[in-house]
Parts: C-alpha cells; sequence; structure tokens
C-alpha cells in the first residue's frame, strides 16, 4: 500500500481536508510546473510551433492510459464537463417520442443539455430515483431503459454519496437497443479504476480539478466511433488538418485533424494549464487509483462502526467508494449545523443533498478521521 503523500501537498497540518470531491489540492509539483509555465510566457520567443500540440498530444496519451483506451486519437481537451455533454447533445440522432435516462439529482451539467435537447426535439427525460435499497438502483435504471430510449447520460458515482452503479450492465442494456452511453466521471476516474475497453461508454467526460489533480478550466474526453464523424461546437483553426503549418492557415481547410481532436476546445494550447495538467496525470499514474482505493479505504475501515453508532449511516463498501462517501444523518440533525461543527473543528466537507459528504486521498491521515468523528460525536450529543 502507497504511504501517506502529504508531503506532495502543502496543506496545513492543522486543516483536516477531506473534501477532494470539491476540489483538490494542488499538489507541489502542479504548482512549479505552473509557476514555471508563467514564467516561460515571459518570453514568448521561445514557444514554436510544436509547442501547440506537443503537450496537448501527452495529455491525450496519459488519460488513454489511465482510462484504458484504446488509443490517444479518441481523446480531446475540453474546458468542462458541461461543453462536453454540449457536443454529445449536438450531435446524438433522435427522433420524436424517444427519451434520455439520467438520475435523480445528477449533477447539472450532465443534465440541462438534455433537457434543453428534450425540449426541442420533442424527446422525454427520464430521471431514475434512487429505490429505499440503493442496492438496486443499477436494476432501476436497467428497467428505464428501452427501445425507444436515445441516450443514457450517467456518473461513473454519485456525486452526493459515492454509490456505485454497474455501469458493464448498463453498457450491455444501452447497446442492445441502440441507445448510446455516456459517462461524466468526474467524482470516480483518477480514484477509482475505470475501463473503457470493458464498459465500452460511446463518451467518457472527465474535469481535471477534482481526482485528476489538476487545475480548473481542464478536462479531457474520450469518443466512441459513434461521435468521431460529428460536429463540434465550435470551429477553430487548430483543429483542422494540416493546422501545424502556421505559414499556410490562409488556405482555409474543410477538413478536421483526424479522431477526436476535432472536439477540442478553441486555444486548447494553454500554455499554463495543459503542463500542469500533464504533470497531474503523471502523478495519478504514478500512484495508480487502484492504490488510492486501498489507502482511503483502510483510512475509513476503522470509523465505520463508530460512525454508525452515533447513528449516521454509511453504505457497504460494495455499494460505493472508499475515496467518496456519504454521511446520511439522524432524522433530529440538521446537515447545515452539522457541516458548520465540523467547520469549527477545522473538518472540510460538503453537504450533497442530504448526506455530509466525505472525499478522502493520500495526503489524510488517521489524524484528519479522528477529528472528524470527534465533531461527529459533538454534534450528536447536541
Amino acid at each position: 500500500m502507497l504511504p501517506c503523500q502529504s508531503d506532495a501537498f502543502s496543506l496545513d497540518p492543522n486543516l483536516h481536508y477531506l473534501n477532494c470531491a470539491y476540489m483538490s489540492p494542488l499538489p507541489k509539483r502542479v504548482e512549479a510546473v505552473g509557476i514555471s509555465a508563467v514564467m516561460g510566457k515571459r518570453n514568448p520567443s521561445v514557444l514554436s510551433t510544436k509547442d501547440f500540440f506537443r503537450t496537448a498530444d501527452s495529455i491525450r496519451s496519459l488519460f488513454a492510459q489511465l482510462v484504458d483506451a484504446p488509443d490517444a486519437s479518441s481523446i480531446s481537451l475540453i474546458p468542462s464537463v458541461s461543453y462536453a455533454v454540449a457536443i454529445a447533445a449536438n450531435n446524438l440522432k433522435t427522433r420524436p417520442g424517444q427519451n434520455i435516462v439520467v438520475l435523480h439529482e445528477q449533477f447539472p451539467s450532465n443534465v440541462y443539455s438534455w433537457n434543453r435537447l428534450a425540449e426541442d426535439q420533442s424527446l422525454t427525460v427520464r430521471s431514475v430515483s434512487s429505490p429505499q435499497d440503493v442496492s438496486r438502483w443499477s436494476e432501476a435504471i436497467l428497467s428505464a431503459i428501452d427501445e425507444q430510449t436515445a441516450m443514457v447520460a450517467l456518473p461513473a458515482v454519485h456525486w452526493t454519496d459515492g454509490t456505485f452503479f454497474d455501469l458493464v450492465a448498463i453498457g450491455q442494456k444501452t447497446r442492445s437497443v441502440g441507445a448510446a452511453l455516456l459517462i461524466d466521471g468526474t467524482q470516480s476516474v483518477g480514484a477509482l479504476p475505470f475501463s473503457v475497453s470493458e464498459i465500452q461508454p460511446d463518451a467518457l467526460i472527465v474535469a481535471g480539478y477534482k481526482w485528476m489533480m489538476g487545475p480548473y478550466s481542464c478536462g479531457m474526453a474520450y469518443w466512441s466511433k459513434r461521435f468521431l464523424s460529428g460536429r463540434p461546437i465550435e470551429e477553430n483553426w487548430i483543429n483542422r488538418r494540416d493546422s501545424e503549418n502556421f505559414a499556410r492557415l490562409v488556405d482555409y481547410e474543410s477538413e478536421y485533424q483526424p479522431g477526436a481532436i476535432r472536439f477540442d476546445v478553441g486555444e486548447k494550447s494553454n500554455f499554463i494549464l495543459l503542463p500542469m495538467m500533464e504533470e497531474a496525470l503523471k502523478m495519478i499514474l504514478e500512484w495508480s487509483p487502484e492504490r488510492i482505493q486501498t489507502y482511503t479505504g483502510a483510512l475509513l475501515e476503522p470509523w465505520i462502526d463508530p460512525i454508525q453508532r452515533l447513528g449516521f449511516h454509511i453504505s457497504s463498501p460494495s455499494l460505493r467508494g472508499n475515496h467518496l462517501f456519504g454521511l446520511r444523518l439522524p432524522e433530529k440533525l440538521d446537515p447545515v449545523e452539522v457541516k458548520n461543527t465540523l467547520d469549527e473543528h477545522n473538518v472540510f466537507v460538503s453537504v450533497r443533498g442530504n448526506a455530509i459528504r466525505v472525499a478522502p486521498h493520500l495526503y489524510n491521515t488517521q489524524a484528519d478521521m479522528t477529528a472528524m468523528v470527534d465533531a461527529l460525536k459533538r454534534s450528536a450529543r447536541s
């Protein structure tokens, strides 16, 4: 098992930051690369035309390796989840009367585009709520998919409490009816193993500032062949064929660069953010999502029984990730008041829905968990 990696970060040791699902602290290595990149911009003459492409291509390769994608040409660079969801929505072939399957209380970036598409194309959005027995949520999703389904748009885990979904079975059912499968992996990829080859989504979208340990406004998306001949939502010069030849850019080109590059955001060559994202991906691959799950599982395991004895509910490990889990409160407790007590004791978590969301990482220690449980005890006694 990996040892604690707190030395790789600049967190105050008196701060118990159990909130990577909100935003990761910036690793020292990523910070150093960012500072170097800012300083490098002092003299643009050192930037060559190759620099507009080199780091972007490296990120494609690293991300493809992380998610077990077939090749780097299937990866595009995006500024946000909503940007890539909009690409998928704009290229989804539908007919009136079809439906789009999402989850109840799904993160809005993976909902709003589907609501708009449904309104414009006379579709229905089916929002699948969690059954009382959360272990049957995947069954409910499978039941909602039918011959009229055009798109199944889900997270890999639920953003409020880390609940798992059977993405392999959901993918099989989706393909059997000819629908597309889009996965928002923002709250899982980087900390939880994910295999494109096994799950076979048509799109996998990941923001870089949470479990990927990267900067804000920088992310990656995988696209299957279903979308690779689609139309981007912006027509920028660098995504066109032969854009490497700056001297001939006025020879306007109707063809795009091969593969998913057509979906890259404009000005994708960001000379500050991309080197940071590249370094963050290298760190994640060194640590590996498998070992991150092992480490965070070892952090939590001794505290499951004490937390439940206080009246808080936590799902069994088979139903959720170790890196992100929700604490459901006893009826007498107000989530906001519990959060305030945690804040007073320098324990930083999030309230999402009716759950206290806890999201540890390799920089956390048993001291952080002890501080959290002590604060929960105070809340339970109040």
